[in-house]
């Protein structure tokens, strides 16, 4: 029992600081814009993180953007937007994340979920942005990213090299390519030079 005081003590320790390890309200809406094109900034939802790390909605919308603030428990730097049509296949990745589930489990639910019907996938395609940055190139407290790296991808559902005429890698800089092919996550993956 005498050491009921110090227990206490250090949970409250532990959830201030992880508390201060979230940024700001504002911090992770303009660091999960920064992913955004800049004509759909103003308009786009943002999702991020609450003070105690629940994931929570930040802004709302008046476009088809949805935007993610980076991770504060992951390390790097990664924001990503993406077309509204997406937001049920990323909540149910979300959700099955939580639950446990690794990157193969999620992907095979998420197949046998769209063939039956159960998770419905946009019809036509939909972008997805993606800026990441190195740990060391982030500053969570003013929002500053430095050398970030912007890739985009276009989810086609079910396409193939065949359908699509595109190939399976990039054979040249910035050659986009058909990644996963044939699945409900079929997508066109686009990867700009690094300068």
């Amino acid at each position: 029992m005498k050491y009921l005081p110090t227990f206490v003590f250090f949970l409250l320790f532990i959830s201030f600081v992880n508390a201060q390890e979230i940024p700001s309200k504002e911090i992770q809406i303009k660091t999960a814009l920064l992913a955004a094109p800049e004509e759909m900034k103003e308009g786009a939802m943002v999702y991020g993180y609450g003070e105690k790390g629940e994931f929570v909605v930040l802004r709302k919308g008046s476009n088809e953007l949805i935007c993610l603030a980076d991770d504060p428990t992951s390390s790097g730097f990664n924001a990503s937007c993406y077309h509204k049509d997406l937001d049920v296949f990323m909540e149910r990745g979300r959700q099955l994340k939580k639950e446990g589930k690794n990157a193969k489990e999620i992907f095979d639910i998420r197949e046998e979920e769209t063939k039956s019907g159960k998770l419905k996938m946009p019809k036509d395609g939909v972008t997805l942005f993606v800026l990441t940055a190195d740990e060391a190139d982030y500053n969570p407290k003013t929002g500053e990213v430095k050398d970030s790296y912007l890739r985009y991808v276009v989810y086609i559902p079910w396409a193939t090299s065949e359908s699509t005429g595109l190939p399976l890698r990039p054979s040249g800089p910035s050659m986009p390519w058909i990644m996963d092919p044939g699945t409900h996550r079929a997508h066109i993956m686009i990867n700009p030079p690094r300068n």
